[in-house]
């Protein structure tokens, strides 16, 4: 954007930027536009994509759906155009049978990061968890799969009248718990190896014998991933850093899957995919509750919050702070209460960018 050119090509641009970075990046756009640049603006924000675009044009499956003057859209015919059959995804939550707890968090915590914390995850539920960027929620979840070591508390696993020994992600999965991460490329996936070997990881004795791998049942288990969880590829044999954002997280989901855990923790599970992706995610969430899991869901997005959980947790300065269960909360309580523990200088330096509502 520093130099001459007559065409620029722009790929999700704001994905990690703030708002006002969006709003200097729009202007520049804008300056661009008036001197006859040509842009293409690629992204799966919607609201972006109305406020600077002339026209667009909607890929879905590598076909192109529609290519047309985009003050002929609405957003939600944008969205059935970009998601197609996938677009409306009946949940069901409010008729969802919870079981017993299936997980039981008792004063855990860590020195300046979490205060000692409690929470029940039940069978069949999907439970939220709220808060501003830097209010613990990311830590809980690892101090719960064991990546970081908690200096207090206790994590008891179903009706275990002892607490779990969870001193490592290992003995986490031992125990029954998986943990989708919020970098999938940085932790959560080979990148380089291909989607048969990611999604056996988590489980490499249910495809080796006698300590040597079986490529061909790796294989089929893969297959049956791919096709249970729709995600798009060539071949199992395709490497997953190949693979469009959503079908990496769903390479990510499978492979705790085929491990068949019945705990599951997600951070930030449909960040940077598509709406199509996300509808997917979505449905298998409630799939997966109505197998009797339990899934405990960290999310900056309110909306998504609201619309798959049972009850939301909310986190401010490293503790729970409220708890709403489903016909009780609003967008204005869950914010209140996400700031509810920061005050003075802390209070200000935090504001609305920080969740997403």
């Amino acid at each position: 954007m520093i130099g001459s050119c007559r065409c620029l090509v722009l790929d999700e641009p704001t994905a990690m930027l703030t708002s006002r970075e969006v709003e200097l990046l729009f202007a520049r756009i804008e300056k661009l536009r008036a001197e006859g640049v040509s842009v293409i603006y690629i992204s799966h924000r919607l609201e972006e994509l109305k406020r600077i675009a002339d026209r667009i044009v909607v890929l879905r499956d590598g076909k192109l759906v529609c290519d047309e003057d985009i003050r002929r859209h609405g957003t939600e015919q944008l969205v059935q155009l970009m998601a197609g059959e996938l677009t409306r995804v009946d949940l069901d939550g409010e008729h969802r049978q919870i079981g017993a707890p299936l997980l039981r968090v008792r004063g855990l915590g860590r020195s300046g990061v979490v205060q000692p914390t409690n929470l029940d995850l039940h069978a069949g539920e999907i439970l939220g968890v709220a808060g501003l960027i830097g209010s613990g929620r990311t830590e809980l979840l690892r101090l719960v799969f064991g990546a970081d070591r908690a200096d207090c508390g206790e994590v008891f696993i179903g009706d275990a009248s002892t607490p779990a020994r969870l001193r490592s992600p290992a003995h986490a999965v031992r125990a029954g718990i998986a943990m989708v991460t919020e970098d999938r490329k940085g932790q959560g996936l080979l990148l380089p190896q291909a989607i048969s070997v990611n999604t056996s990881l988590a489980d490499l004795g249910r495809v080796s014998r006698a300590g040597v791998l079986d490529h061909a049942a790796e294989q089929s288990i893969a297959r049956d991933f791919v096709d249970k969880l729709k995600i798009r590829s060539q071949h199992v044999g395709q490497a997953a850093g190949e693979l469009s954002g959503g079908n990496q997280q769903k390479v990510v989901i499978a492979r705790w899957l085929v491990r068949d855990c019945p705990v599951m923790l997600f951070d930030e599970p449909t960040r940077g995919i598509d709406i199509g992706a996300k509808a997917d995610i979505y449905k298998l969430f409630a799939e997966l509750a109505a197998q009797g899991r339990g899934l405990l869901v960290v999310s900056s997005d309110l909306r998504e919050l609201m619309q798959v959980c049972d009850r939301i947790a909310v986190m401010s300065a490293g503790r729970i702070v409220d708890t709403f269960a489903r016909g009780d909360w609003s967008q204005e309580r869950i914010l209140a209460a996400a700031f509810s523990g920061y005050v003075g200088a802390a209070a200000e330096n935090k504001t609305n960018e920080d969740i997403h509502a």
